[in-house]
This record gives structure tokens, sequence and C-alpha cells, in this order.
């Protein structure tokens, strides 16, 4: 019986607070009326900036039902882009009311939205409001949390209950909720509120409307120009992605049985949810490729033409001379439509003026076209032409991650993409399951990708526990692979030496080579492209051409190419794994001495699932399980590993030091043996009070307060494996805490516990440099 109960649901965007603002309308209402509330959500499979869905019952009896609302009284609709994607308007029941959170005044909205959307409306004689609760947030200071403004306009609309009550219950929510932060952001949350209460108009809606058609089909928004794209996407990506995954028959996923999955999916999403973009001036550009290392999603890149793809470029196609190319002409291209607006990019542009502004995608010509980006991506790769020795090279090659499920400014995807521009063409890649597993595998969106060869990262996601294990039996099986491969060689070499027919002159010259070539990756993949074809050539002639043995060599050999060129092994993970849960099994894979690679993703504290601390949580921070400050200092996993003596370990920081970084990551990679990589990753869960756009000069003041040191520790430098690559601190420790809220908040809500603990932490940096400077000049005695 859904007579008394009044039907609400909310359309929100991962990250925008719209399921916490309706948990706290639930709790207002159930806690200050007679009335009952009921409320469950939905989510995709995306780490942020996914689907959210919010059903709330309200009624004067106790609801029963369990399930989802699919007719609806209220809807709120908090992105604009959605209300083309979905078929919102048809979940409204007749009289109901839709509230669009969207960038359009009342006379233009009509015109703005798809025919089936009037027609709906028009049919179920709804009501129609607009409100731009992003222009309001970012007004008050509020960045794109929208989900204040838009819980008052509920209340204001729905007549619930009585709008002025709401808004009390709402405010004193809000000074409990954002005590911890401060009176300035309890300022603007109750600004907020009362904004939202006043700040909908209403759209009339026509009753012509509903005659109209939209052509018999829903239409689906902005496609971003793609073309020929791959059955995958029309079959299962653009369902699911269209919320009707659970209308799939099984038959469309023939195929896919064992669990895998294209790679590279992301890149026909084509979301479009950026407010703002990046918009790049090339007059002022100093070629630096910096913008692209720390893009956290990989959709700002620079591309190198030659004369005639200049020739063939687009109209409006941006490009100058490129330094150190004079032949080439340089551009920095972005895919509007897969950004987040972070604004990571053009915070941190090395210009002197900026050669990288943020801007509204609603601004007259603002957006970077489509047809652009595709053009940039069909040109010619040139980044063979440079040496990677420095991250202005590295980023003329494709990254091969790209447009991922992680929040706006994270800081954990520019180091993964930086590890596959480096060596993703040959990576094996264990990736522990946390943040890192969660925007790096929401079916089907997966943002790993291949280059023009088809080689990318062969990416696979273990449990939390056992993900360095299971990176071991991995790199085990290849060894042993490649080592049959190896003795098959060696055995056909001799065995063509011996036979009386005559064989291709190259095929013994291309196992010479490759076997020269073994340990060598870049030197075994040309080795292995070029023994192949002589392998195939050989094996043309027929079977009756060579003795059984010879030909039973030659196609084993041949059948283990994918083996040929040598691998690389790297584990990819957060704190909670590597600290904490899958310590056990990390420390006894690294004290293996296998030739493994680690690359940890500190963001010291459980991301993924809710912020709670971790062994990798510093002193004085809150986090859950640590609210009244975490009273124990980090676990200190880089002197840990060192103490073995042969585990190459560094700590880095790419806002820091990407140089240090760069040579950090290559020679772990180099180095022929077990190797721990520390990066030092701001996360939305630290506050940062600066926003996330500032993630890469966190990293900077990190190091440079002492709280995070640079180092590298290689022990093929038998008489000084330690170097301390940060230099003393010029930034006061506590000055760096001050810029986050997980710090902060102590001073407020237990401010003696942040005076005793902030000095604890201040006093442990200092003597954690001494012990370092005191390490790297005593190299002998400690090598």
């Amino acid at each position: 019986d859904d007579e008394h109960i009044v039907c609400c649901k909310f359309w929100g965007l991962g990250s925008d607070g719209t399921v916490g603002a309706n948990k706290n309308t639930v709790e207002i209402i159930n806690s200050h009326t007679p009335k009952y509330a009921q409320a469950y959500f939905e989510y995709d499979a995306k780490k942020s900036f996914g689907v959210t869905k919010s059903h709330l019952r309200f009624g004067d009896r106790p609801i029963r039902g369990s399930y989802y609302v699919k007719a609806a009284d209220f809807i709120g609709c908090h992105n604009e882009t959605y209300i083309a994607k979905y078929d919102i308007a048809g979940e409204l029941k007749q009289g109901g009311i839709l509230l669009l959170n969207c960038s359009w005044t009342p006379e233009e909205t009509p015109s703005r939205l798809p025919a089936h959307v009037r027609a709906a409306l028009a049919a179920k004689k709804a009501k129609l409001y607009v409100i731009d609760a992003v222009k309001i947030a970012e007004s008050l200071g509020l960045g794109s949390h929208i989900n204040t403004v838009l819980q008052a306009a509920f209340f204001a609309l729905s007549g619930v209950i009585p709008a002025d009550e709401a808004a009390g219950y709402m405010k004193d929510a809000a000074r409990k909720t954002y005590f911890a932060k401060g009176e300035e952001v309890v300022a603007r949350n109750v600004a907020a509120i009362d904004a939202g209460l006043t700040a909908a108009s209403e759209v009339a809606i026509d009753p012509a409307w509903a005659s109209e058609t939209g052509n018999g089909k829903r239409e689906t928004g902005n496609d971003g120009g793609r073309v020929n794209a791959p059955a995958v996407v029309s079959g299962i990506l653009d369902p699911i992605n269209a919320q009707k995954g659970d209308d799939l028959p099984v038959s469309a996923f023939k195929g896919y049985e064992d669990g895998t999955i294209e790679l590279g999916l992301t890149a026909w999403e084509k979301r479009g949810i950026a407010t703002h973009v990046p918009v790049w001036d090339p007059t002022k550009c100093v070629q630096c490729n910096h913008c692209s290392l720390v893009c956290p999603h990989a959709v700002i890149r620079p591309f190198l033409l030659d004369a005639d793809e200049a020739a063939r470029a687009p109209e409006d196609f941006k490009t100058l001379p490129a330094t150190g190319a004079k032949d080439l002409r340089f551009t920095l291209q972005v895919s509007a439509l897969d950004c987040t607006g972070c604004g990571v990019c053009a915070n941190s542009c090395l210009a002197k003026d900026k050669a990288l502004t943020m801007h509204s995608v609603h601004e007259e010509g603002v957006m970077p076209l489509p047809a652009h980006w595709d053009f940039a991506l069909s040109l010619s790769d040139k980044s063979t032409r440079f040496a990677p020795t420095n991250n202005k090279a590295v980023q003329f090659r494709q990254p091969l991650v790209e447009f991922s499920a992680a929040c706006a400014g994270c800081g954990e995807t520019p180091y993964a993409k930086l590890l596959t521009q480096l060596f993703g063409d040959r990576v094996y890649w264990a990736n522990a399951t946390g943040c890192s597993q969660a925007w790096g595998s929401p079916m089907p969106g997966i943002p790993y990708t291949v280059n023009k060869r088809g080689f990318g990262p062969a990416w696979t996601n273990s449990l939390f526990e056992n993900n360095a294990e299971f990176a071991l039996g991995m790199a085990l099986s290849v060894k042993q692979q490649r080592a049959l491969a190896k003795q098959n060689a060696e055995a056909l070499l001799a065995a063509l030496a011996g036979d009386s027919v005559t064989e291709p002159p190259s095929l013994a010259a291309a196992l010479q080579a490759w076997l020269a070539a073994f340990d060598d990756f870049d030197a075994s993949r040309a080795a292995a492209d070029a023994l192949i074809p002589a392998l195939q050539a050989y094996l043309g002639q027929g079977s009756g051409a060579q003795s059984p043995a010879v030909w039973s060599l030659a196609n084993a050999l041949l059948a283990a190419s994918d083996q040929l060129a040598k691998k690389t092994f790297w584990m990819f993970g957060g704190d909670g794994w590597a600290y904490d849960i899958g310590f056990g099994g990390l420390d006894h894979v690294l004290a293996s001495g296998e030739n493994l690679n680690v690359l940890i993703v500190d963001t010291e504290v459980y991301s993924n699932t809710g912020g709670q601390s971790s062994k990798a949580t510093p002193i004085g921070a809150v986090a859950q399980f640590a609210n009244a400050g975490k009273r124990t200092q980090k676990k200190d996993l880089g002197r840990i590993f060192m103490s073995y003596g042969n585990v190459y370990v560094a700590q880095v920081a790419m806002g820091a030091d990407p140089n240090q970084l760069l040579k950090a990551l290559r020679e772990a990679e180099s180095y022929d043996g077990p190797s721990l990589v520390i990066a030092y990753a701001p996360c939305q869960a630290h506050g940062i009070r600066r926003g996330m756009s500032g993630t890469q000069q966190e990293m900077k003041d990190a190091v440079a307060a002492g709280y995070w040191p640079l180092y590298r520790f290689d022990p093929r430098k038998k008489d000084a494996p330690f170097t301390l690559d940060s230099k003393a601190p010029t930034m006061a420790y506590e000055d760096f805490l001050k810029g986050e809220t997980r710090f902060l908040a102590l001073t407020r809500t237990f401010p003696d516990n942040a005076k005793t603990l902030f000095a604890a932490g201040a006093e442990h940096a200092r003597a954690q440099r001494e012990a370092l400077e005191r390490l790297q000049q005593t190299q002998g005695s400690q090598a």
C-alpha cells in the first residue's frame, strides 16, 4: 500500500555528496518528526563519478516494502548530462516533481531538454524546477559539493515537512557534521542551506510537448564522435552504463565466460561529467609536458606533428614549433568528454604566465573538440626520437591507463600512468584490492589499454591479503616458460648446425641474436620480432623438409612467442595492503630474492573502505578507529626492507621531485632482484584545504616540511647504496599539518591531544631526518 507514502528518487554523481545528503534527510525525518522514513542506495562499479541512485520513502505508517522506487512523487536529477542519458522523467508519477540541477535558465531549459523528456513531463502533468547548484556551491567556496544546496531545495519543493523546520534541522546537522573542519566550513554550509531554499525556479510545461516523439527513440547525448566501436561497446558497455545491465540476456556475455574483457573500454564511455576543463594557450607554453605527467586521468597529452600531419590538421588545431625537434610541431590536446575537471594540470603548469586555465564548459568556444583529440590520436608515434631519461620525453609516450574511475585530483593514478608509459607494453601487473582496484577494474570500463601494436599491461587483481604471493606465482611461471623457450632455442640452434636440410639463413642468426638479448628488455623485444617471422618461414617449408626433432623444437619455440620478449613484474596497491593486511606476504616475497617490483601508492589510510586508520597513518592524524588522533608513529616500511640489504628501496613524491621519481622507477626495474618504491599519494580522505586540484603542491609541501623524505637505496652500489634525495626542511612541520583537515580537526575536537601528538610527529620527523643523514654519511659501515 503506497497511497500514504511519498516516494522520492535522486540521481547523483559519485562523490557529489548526494548519498550523504539523503542519509541526512532520512535521519532528520526519523529523529524530528512522527513520520517513518526508509532509504535504499544504488551504486555503480566506479570508484568515483559513477551513477548513484537514492531511493527514499516517507509516510505516516510503518513502511514495509523493501524495493527500489520505480514510480516517484519527487525526482532529483543532480547532473544535467543524466537527463539525456537515462529515462529519468519516465519514472515520475502523475503530477510529480522533477528538480534538475543544470546551468540553464528557466527560459532556455525547454530547448535544452530532449524530446522524450518534454513528452514525458507533459503527459504526466508534472512540475519541473531547475537550479544551478554548481554555481551556488562554487560561489560559497564548497567546490563540487552541491549536496547541501540540493537537499535544501528538496525540502522546499517536496513538502514532506515544512521547509523552515527542515532548514533548522539541516543547520543543526551541519554544525555537528562540520564542527571539526572549522567555523568557516560550517558557515559555508549554512549559507548553502539558505541559498538552496529559494534558488529553484519553475519551468512552464507546455501541454503540446506530449505529442513530441523524439524520432521514436530516446536521445543519448553527445557521443563524442565515437565511430568504429567494437561490438563489446554496443553489446555490453553501453547498456550497463545506461543502467540497463540487468536487462542484458545471458547470451550477451557469450565469449566472456572466463571473466576476461577487452582492455581500454573507458575510451568509449565519453561521460562528459566535467563542469570546467583546461584551455591551452600555446603562446605561453614552455613545452615542459608537466601537465600531462600530473593529469590523474590521462586526458591532457602532448603530441608531435611532422609537416604532412600539420598540413592535414583540422581547422583551429593549435600547434607551435617543437623545442628540441625543429622539424616538428608541438600541440597539447584535451579530451574534454573524459575530463573530470579537477584542475591539477592548470594548478601545476610550470609556465610563468600559466599556459593552462580552467574554464566552464558552457563558455562559448571553450569546449575542446573531440575531432581534434581524435586527430591527435591518429598521429604517428615519435616518442622514440627522445630517450626516456626525463619526464618531458616520457610524456610523448602513450599512457596505457586512461580515463579511469578515480576521484578528481587522485594522487594514485599519475603514478600508475607513468609506470605504463615506461614499462606498460611488457608488464605483468598484479593489483591488490583497494582504491587502485576500484578505479582500475569497474566492469565494464577497464582503463588499462594497449598501444598500436596491441601490447599493454597484463592486468589482474587478487585478494587484499595475497597480492604479493599472486605476483610471485606469475613471475615464477613466466620464468619457467622463458627458461624452457631458451632451452628449446639452444637445442634448435645446435640441431640446425647438423641438419642436412638447407634452412633459411636468417633463422640461425635470429636464434643467436635472441639468445644474446635474452635478459635485455628492449633488445629481447627487437630480437623476438625478428625471430618469430624466421620461425614461421622455416616451418612454412612443411614438415617433410625437416627432421621430426627439429620440427618439434621450432614449433615449440613459436608456440612460446608471447614469452620471447623479457617481461617485467610489478605489484601495485595501497598502504592497507602493503603495510597491513598483505604485509606478511609482501615480506615473504621480497625476502625470496626474486626479480619482482612493488609500487605502493601510500594514502596513509584505508581510502577505499571509508577512511580507516592503517599502519601507514601518521601520528596525530584523525581517521576512523583513530578519532582522537592516531597515537603511534607510522610504520617505516622503507627502513624495514633496507635492512635486508638486497632489496632496492625508494621513497618518492611526484609533486616534489618528478625526476627523482623517474630515476627510482627506472632503477627499480633494471635491478635484478626485489625492489620497492613507496609513493606519497594525497587523497580526498586527507581533507586537503587547498582542494584536490592542489595534490601535487601537497606532495611538494610534505617533502619541504620533512614529513615525507625522499631517498633511494640501491644494493648494486656496494660502497654507497643510500642516497638522501630531499634537502633539509624549509617549511615548519606543523604548517604542513595545518593544510589538511585530518590533522586540523584534532585541534578542535581534542586540542590537548593535538598539541602532544603534533609535537611528537615533529620530533619524529626531525629524528628520522637525522637518522637518514647519518646513514648517508656512514655508508661504508652500513653497506
